[in-house]
This record gives C-alpha cells, sequence and structure tokens, in this order.
C-alpha cells in the first residue's frame, strides 16, 4: 500500500492531518524548518512524539564525518526517526555506515535512476526523487519515479521509492500509478487531495433535504437510539 507522508515542519498541520488517520510519516529539511518559529531540535523532537511512522530528519554538513556525527544525534530524538543523506560521494559512504548501524536513511536531492541505484546499492532505506524541481526543468519528473520502481523490482532492492517535491494532486496519482512506496506532499497539495466541489454540492443538497425531513417529523434526531 502506498503511503502518504506531509512534506513540513509546521506542526499544526502534522496535527491536523495525523489525526485524520491518513498521514504515515513526516519530511522535512532546513528550509521548513526555517518558515517556522522556535527551536528547530525542538520542533524536530516534538514532530517525533506527534507522529509515529518515519521522520525524516536532514543532517546539514557535507562531509563524512560531519554527516555521521549528525545523523547519529538525529537518530536518537526517536526510534522512528530517519535521517536524510544527500546524493554526495561522502553521503553514499555516510548511508553505508549508518546502515551498518542500524540508522535508517533516506537519501535526498535525487534527479536520476543512476543515483537512485546508487543510494539502494549503498543500503539507503528511502531514496526521493525530486519529481517537481525536474519538471521545473524541464525534465520528466514522473519518468524517473517509472524507472526507479522497474529497477528496484528487478533486482529486489529493499530500498523504498519516496516520490518528493510533488507539486499538485495529479503527480500524486502518478506516482501511485507506477507503484511507488511513499509519497510525500505539502500540506496545501494534501488539502487539495480531500476537497473537490461535487462533494461539497452533494452534501449540500442532502443537508437541505434532511431539513425537509425534520420540518415533517420536528422530533426526529439521529443522535438518540
Amino acid at each position: 500500500m502506498v503511503q502518504i507522508f506531509l512534506d513540513t515542519a509546521n506542526l499544526d498541520a502534522i496535527r491536523k492531518y495525523n489525526d485524520m488517520g491518513i498521514l504515515d510519516g513526516v519530511t522535512t529539511n532546513p528550509t521548513l524548518l526555517a518558515k517556522e518559529n522556535g527551536n528547530p531540535i525542538e520542533i524536530m523532537k516534538e514532530i517525533i512524539r506527534t507522529v509515529k511512522g518515519p521522520v525524516s530528519l536532514e543532517v546539514v554538513s557535507t562531509t563524512l564525518d560531519g554527516m555521521l556525527e549528525e545523523a547519529r544525534r538525529l537518530a536518537r530524538f526517536g526510534p522512528n526517526a530517519v535521517v536524510k543523506i544527500p546524493m554526495l560521494p561522502d553521503g553514499l559512504k555516510a548511508i553505508r555506515r549508518l546502515a551498518g548501524e542500524g540508522i535508517k536513511t533516506n537519501c535526498t536531492l535525487v534527479f536520476s535512476p543512476n543515483q537512485a541505484l546508487l543510494a539502494a546499492k549503498a543500503g539507503a532505506t528511502y531514496v526521493s526523487p525530486f519529481i517537481g524541481r525536474l519538471d521545473d526543468a524541464g525534465h520528466d519528473g514522473m519518468q524517473v519515479i517509472r524507472d526507479t520502481v522497474q529497477i528496484f523490482r528487478n533486482y529486489s532492492f529493499s530500498t523504498k521509492v519516496l516520490v518528493a517535491s510533488v507539486r499538485h494532486p495529479v503527480h500524486v496519482v502518478e506516482a501511485a500509478r507506477t507503484g511507488a512506496d511513499v509519497i510525500t506532499m505539502p500540506p496545501d497539495v494534501l488539502e487539495k487531495m480531500i476537497k473537490h466541489p461535487l462533494t461539497d454540492k452533494g452534501l449540500s443538497i442532502f443537508l437541505d433535504d434532511w431539513e425537509k425531513v425534520k420540518r415533517i417529523n420536528p422530533n426526529i434526531n439521529l443522535a438518540q437510539p
């Protein structure tokens, strides 16, 4: 079953969708954390406490030693912490080392099936192709997802394909059709998935008709047994 992650560090949004029972996890990054007021460390810890599923927390170092040090610290935030590591030569080394230590990783800033393949071979738990940014640059982001899903199936990689940089609900449908494991999206895209004008119109008709029923049967109350 495809999993839905929320791509945000906004605690109100996370709690809102988590309470609906539709949220499987969360992805964050330094840019998202910078948008929120408060200590980013405390925000990350609160997200870890709020969400039962995987929560991706990103390192900011680009050296092997720095990434390993930060990753180990982030992993201690909670058992559901997943450390985001950038797609770099030292990033691949870090992923291999962290996998050996039992620390889950999410290889981020992936833009090609080649990069995804290397991340999987290094032992990444998740690999995150950025389809929206590829589309923005004139490439076919969804084709990268199709190719990556096929490659991983061919060789039975345990690494999960996490579709990132989602721009709209159509991206979600297309990614789900390819068989991607996870789709992470900003709150506004998830909100658009929930809403539909025909749903609103139909509900309005049903409620108007129920008012007619109540006028005929003034004592009716569905809340009573």
